[in-house]
């Protein structure tokens, strides 16, 4: 019996592990795979194939049976409302899934699919500078950052060269400037407005967004099997072109080419195994989603990248002698310090000019407002600052009651009305250790993992902040000539960003951090957290780009590590 036990171990032994296959799980995949090492990968949800499992894929609205809408009865026992059309209803999740208690509102968005949020995600993408990894020392809240922008520069470079991003150089210090393919052109009144800013403000920019689109491919980027973007504007129900970056269309398969890839879906994880003896991780234990059979697998090194609140949860449950309150929460820091971004503030209004002009195609992007409050001094009542998001168009006329030749008309002589301009706001939500998520003691989901409790609300400093830019959109409006000025407070919930960070947060002291420099738990060295739950702090930029390259990063240094037997 020994000698079977010792059998079955072996065929379940890896060298590395990765949870998650999304944006930061498929670069793991990626350079643990390409560096040689046996890489099992763990996913909780469903198989995911690149081009194959995009059912809705390119498809036109009256290739649907009610042109995406989806009656109230196949919408039964489905949880995620924004899912709800039949375009992407086959990323929802059901509701019995992995239920969580609110203990303060919060909206939770998931991907449980191999691929994650990366087949569903925005795809914005910035560096941060200086200014965002100095602002915790700047003014106290949470703790230094143990990296700066230097240490970051080359492996932006890396990711971004493998990536690809589409966008423009602006040489502006608050947001460096990154490796780019030509980005997507902006319109007359996005031109009008980046031209207003600059005269009657001066340090305010408008810029093209900076997206994870392919408008010029590289040789490494055809390597990948992915080709130009096509303009659909379709991005949530898989590209079948790899114009966008996924996991499903770029580093998974990648790493699948080296032969040391072991990908498994329907995984859920239920903990990290600690060896008391060895003072080391040894293995994960999952529980089949289909079978319910729990099974342990083992590997040197194991990598967390379950999307945040999800890495917590992991290592939360992860107890042990050793470890009580969870894999490395000697200081019980873990789950707490849980940030995101802040969406309240909403703006738009309509401009009278450019009568002679229209937008014509689709734009993947949008125009993007970098920070520009305390960015070189504290000049407000709040901490941080905000960057905007911008999009300016001209709608076709419309009337959806015609029929018949009415209808054929109005299409065959469109006509255009006003142009608008919408305006929302991405601000920085200071880490406070109040806003916690946390293991509920006695409530368990349909595995038998411990309910996740969130408890994250808005502070009066994410308050003032979204004031401010309701204030000050109304008067860049007001002195730039728009008219039907509407800019308001909408008084969404944390988490409706999608945007969750924190939680095993890094930094220099194990006594105030969870992570050192290199993304590996104090405590215990063999595991690596390199998602949003390792952010010491939000920064107003979007956050992918940072994970993924702080995972390039970490799993180059884990395997120099491992090679001189430090793990």
């Amino acid at each position: 019996m020994s000698n079977l036990n010792l059998k079955a171990k072996q065929t379940t032994t890896y060298d590395a592990i990765v949870i998650g296959s999304g944006a930061s799980g498929g670069w793991g995949a990626k350079e643990l795979c390409e560096k040689g090492l046996k890489t099992l990968v763990l996913e909780r949800g469903r198989m995911v194939r690149h081009i194959e499992d995009y059912p809705t894929a390119s498809k036109a609205p009256w290739e649907f049976e009610f042109r995406g809408v989806v009656p109230i009865e196949k919408r039964s026992g489905i949880g995620a409302a924004n899912w709800g059309r039949e375009e992407t209803m086959h990323w929802a999740l059901a509701q019995d899934e992995q239920p969580y208690i609110e203990e303060k509102p919060f909206r939770w968005f998931r991907g449980y699919h191999v691929g994650g949020k990366s087949l569903l995600w925005a795809r914005g993408t910035q560096r941060w500078s200086d200014f965002d990894f100095e602002g915790p020392a700047r003014d106290g809240f949470a703790v230094d950052w143990p990296i700066r922008y230097k240490d970051m520069e080359p492996w932006y470079s890396y990711v971004e060269t493998f990536v690809g991003f589409a966008g423009s150089r602006d040489g502006l210090d608050v947001l460096p400037d990154q490796i780019v393919q030509p980005g997507f052109e902006l319109s007359c009144l996005e031109k009008y407005y980046s031209e207003q800013l600059k005269e009657l403000y001066g340090d305010r920019y408008l810029i093209q967004g900076r997206c994870a689109h392919l408008t010029d491919p590289q040789q490494i980027h055809k390597d990948q099997g992915r080709n130009r973007c096509m303009n659909q504007n379709m991005c949530n129900r898989g590209c079948v072109y790899g114009g966008y970056f996924s996991a499903n269309a770029s580093t998974l398969p990648w790493a699948e080419k080296t032969g040391n890839l072991t990908l498994r879906p329907d995984s859920v994880v239920e903990s990290i195994i600690y060896d008391e003896q060895k003072g080391k991780a040894v293995g994960v234990r999952v529980i089949d989603r289909l079978t319910q059979e729990s099974i342990e697998f083992y590997a040197k090194i194991i990598f967390v990248n379950a999307s945040t609140i999800n890495s917590n949860a992991i290592l939360l449950n992860s107890k042990s002698s050793r470890f009580p309150n969870g894999l490395g929460n000697d200081n019980g820091l873990m789950g707490k310090f849980i940030t995101c971004h802040n969406y309240r503030g909403k703006g738009y209004a309509t401009f009278e000019g450019f009568r002679d002009k229209f937008n014509d195609g689709r734009n993947p992007g949008h125009a993007y407002v970098p920070r520009f409050r305390n960015v070189y001094r504290q000049e407000t009542d709040f901490l941080r600052g905000y960057a905007i998001g911008m999009s300016g168009s001209r709608q076709l006329d419309g009337n959806g009651e015609l029929i018949g030749d009415a209808l054929r008309d109005k299409l065959l002589n469109p006509t255009y009305g006003i142009w608008g301009m919408a305006a929302w706001m991405q601000g920085e939500m200071v880490p406070e250790e109040s806003n916690h998520i946390r293991l509920s003691p006695d409530e368990k989901d349909k595995y038998g993992i411990p309910k996740l409790i969130m408890s994250v609300e808005w502070k009066d400093n994410d308050n003032k902040m979204t004031a401010d830019f309701v204030q000050q959109q109304s008067e860049m409006y007001e002195r730039m000539g728009f008219k039907n000025i509407s800019v308001s407070d909408s008084g969404a919930p944390p988490g409706s960003d999608i945007h969750e960070m924190g939680g095993v947060r890094m930094g220099n002291d194990p006594k105030t951090s969870l992570l050192n420099k290199y993304n590996q738990l104090h405590h215990c060295k063999n595991v690596f957290v390199t998602d949003g739950a390792c952010m010491t702090s939000g920064s107003t930029q979007n956050p992918t780009l940072t994970f993924m390259t702080l995972t390039a990063r970490a799993a180059n240094f884990a395997v120099d590590e491992l090679n001189k037997l430090n793990l």
